[in-house]
């Protein structure tokens, strides 16, 4: 028997990205020296500090997959970026102070896309992090997840923790947040066309159409996660994305899914909504070089499998 040397926590277990790792690890991805550990929110508040603490020294992790946020779409972001802030500083802080404390030996923590620069080159890479302001629309959120690599550097030179970060592109897949209002724009997408095809009526996409965005599907990220825990070294980030070539714009993407529905109505474009970022295109090019042959799920499949699990969930999913 195998003996367990490896005490994985993941914070926000019960996500969008935790249950992605939950599935492909019981799926036959996970390893016989590992025990995985998916915490909430119901087991611990993350913004204290002493709950955070005792988090850890009940579990006693080796290592840890950091995902817990407070998190939404882009028109919470723009009524609460001063709340984003706060509450993401205490969270972070608090789980690799822990962390640090309780002697785990790694902590892969979760950045976005958005935390770079508004006024920049494309396609962005890991360098450009911090050179200038993100977007004003999420700046709380951006400038709050920014400071995970800013910790993870003090970490690694100060004390030697092997402490990193990971920048996915726009993530989706079961478990998502579906909410309309305060969801990102595919699962709220999802759940319009849903909504759409029960009434009959129209599908109003909020904005142009026009931004183009890189989605990833949340069980290809699982799979990436699990390689950067075990084998990615690097203190500095990567960026984990599907190629610049499978960019597609929330026109594009409406209609996958109105595909994957089989939603025949027509596509309406409310443009007095905010478009946000127009574009974030991100370089793959560092994770190509470590995983040259990684295969990520089609975009259209990926979409048609979320649509499929959000009808049969749609009690639950959609609060």
């Amino acid at each position: 028997m195998t003996e367990v040397t490896k005490r994985i926590l993941v914070t926000g277990g019960t996500g969008l990205v935790g249950k992605a790792i939950e599935k492909v690890v019981a799926d036959g991805e996970g390893q016989p020296d590992e025990e995985w550990i998916f915490v909430s929110s119901r087991d611990a508040d993350l913004t204290s500090s002493s709950e955070t603490k005792a988090l850890f020294e009940r579990h006693k992790p080796t290592h840890v997959i950091h995902l817990a946020a407070m998190v939404g779409g882009l028109f919470k972001n723009i009524r609460s970026n001063l709340d984003f802030w706060r509450t993401n500083i205490h969270i972070n802080d608090n789980v690799l102070h822990s962390a640090y404390e309780t002697g785990v030996q790694k902590v892969v923590s979760c950045l976005s896309t958005c935390i770079f620069p508004d006024k920049t080159t494309y396609p962005i890479d890991e360098t450009m992090i911090h050179n200038g302001p993100p977007h004003s629309s999420n700046f709380g959120y951006s400038y709050a997840k920014r400071m995970i690599d800013v910790q993870n550097r003090g970490y690694s030179e100060q004390h030697g923790r092997r402490f990193t970060a990971v920048i996915p592109t726009n993530v989706f897949g079961p478990h998502d947040n579906f909410n309309i209002e305060d969801g990102h724009v595919l699962p709220g997408l999802i759940h319009k066309v849903y909504l759409a095809k029960q009434s009959s009526s129209a599908l109003t996409v909020w904005g142009t159409g026009k931004p183009r965005r890189q989605f990833i599907y949340s069980l290809d990220l699982a799979r990436l996660f699990l390689w950067v825990l075990r084998e990615y070294d690097e203190v500095e980030p990567i960026i984990l994305s599907v190629g610049e070539e499978d960019e597609v714009s929330i026109q594009e993407a409406a209609e996958a899914i109105a595909e994957a529905m089989e939603f025949r109505g027509e596509l309406v474009f409310d443009t007095t909504k905010s478009d946000g970022q127009f574009k974030k295109t991100a370089s793959n090019a560092k994770l190509r070089r470590y995983l040259p042959g990684f295969q990520f799920t089609p975009f259209r499949k990926a979409v048609k499998e979320t649509c499929a699990w959000f009808t049969v969930n749609y009690a639950n999913a959609r609060k």
